[in-house]
């Protein structure tokens, strides 16, 4: 028998604090809320009973938040974050299969939104709901169905599923190259190097598979995100290492070109990641299924 949530917080006390911490004023509060100013003061009392603390002290004509109250009022905000979350989430999903999907946020802009009309077309009905995550977390708990995951195949209480390999070309834009010559390996070496910042070895595995020492491979301007890596290659700054899939377009378009026609494959790879309950779901499935078939042998 499951015991019964008795510490479970009323959403509309919650709203009262955090209202009245936001303005320093229950009036105010009552105001924004359609409230009157003692029905705000009522339910941070009955608030502050239920936690057994002193959220506010009175200074003058305004509330002032307590220590106790400073702690708790990132949880309460969060709390009616999640709570309205799950309301527009409900809300979304009337009449549709919602699927919802954590995407790394350079992967879901350039290569996974650009293709998902061929997927909505083929699959009527389903709504998506697609969020960019850089890091790991519990899928189940933040209700996603599924992830997309650049790494090694671990993730907790989560089946991974592989996708493919990343190849990694380096590139730059026409104007840079425009008067240089760099047709090898070695030269390459000697030119203005980008770096991602998350991959400070890139460069050196390229020159090590190339049987290149190069002294500069750990020197040059540093960025934290692809997207600005490939902006910077395309503003002329110099050589990026850049996964092949990322540039289609501005390889299609001019704006990049393949400095040496060397590619390399990283040590990870990108898989899909789905709950371990949720493993035999069929939109999850089909989602699955149809990724790997947009996926190319240049990817």
């Amino acid at each position: 028998m499951t015991a019964a949530r008795t510490l479970l917080p009323d959403l509309g006390k919650l709203q009262a604090f955090e209202a009245a911490a936001r303005h320093g004023n229950v009036t105010l509060a009552g105001r924004e809320l359609n409230l009157s100013q003692s029905a705000v003061s009522r339910q941070i009392r009955d608030l502050e009973a239920q936690l057994g603390l002193l959220l506010f002290e009175r200074v003058r004509q305004r509330v002032v938040l307590s220590a106790a109250g400073q702690k708790f009022l990132p949880d309460a905000r969060k709390l009616l974050e999640q709570g309205e979350a799950a309301m527009l989430r409900a809300m979304a999903s009337s009449g549709v299969s919602l699927l919802s999907l954590a995407t790394l946020p350079t992967f879901g802009s350039r290569w996974l939104v650009p293709r998902l009309p061929g997927f909505l077309k083929t699959h009527p009905g389903i709504a998506l709901n697609v969020v960019s995550r850089a890091e790991q977390f519990d899928l189940e708990e933040q209700g996603f169905d599924a992830a997309i995951h650049y790494g090694q195949p671990v993730w907790a209480n989560a089946v991974c599923r592989y996708i493919c390999r990343e190849v990694i070309v380096p590139a730059a834009s026409p104007e840079f190259l425009a008067g240089r010559d760099i047709g090898s390996p070695e030269a390459l070496a000697h030119a203005p190097l980008l770096n991602m910042a998350t991959r400070p070895k890139a460069w050196a595995n390229w020159f090590q598979a190339a049987g290149v020492e190069a002294q500069g491979a750990y020197q040059g301007h540093r960025f934290d995100q692809f997207t600005m890596l490939i902006e910077a290659a395309v503003a002329g700054l110099g050589v990026a290492l850049l996964p092949r899939y990322l540039v289609e377009s501005e390889l299609r378009d001019g704006k990049l070109q393949v400095v040496l026609d060397m590619p390399l494959q990283t040590e990870k790879s990108y898989y899909f990641v789905v709950p371990e309950r949720k493993a035999a779901g069929q939109l999850t499935n089909q989602l699955f299924d149809w990724i790997l078939g947009q996926v190319t042998p240049e990817d």
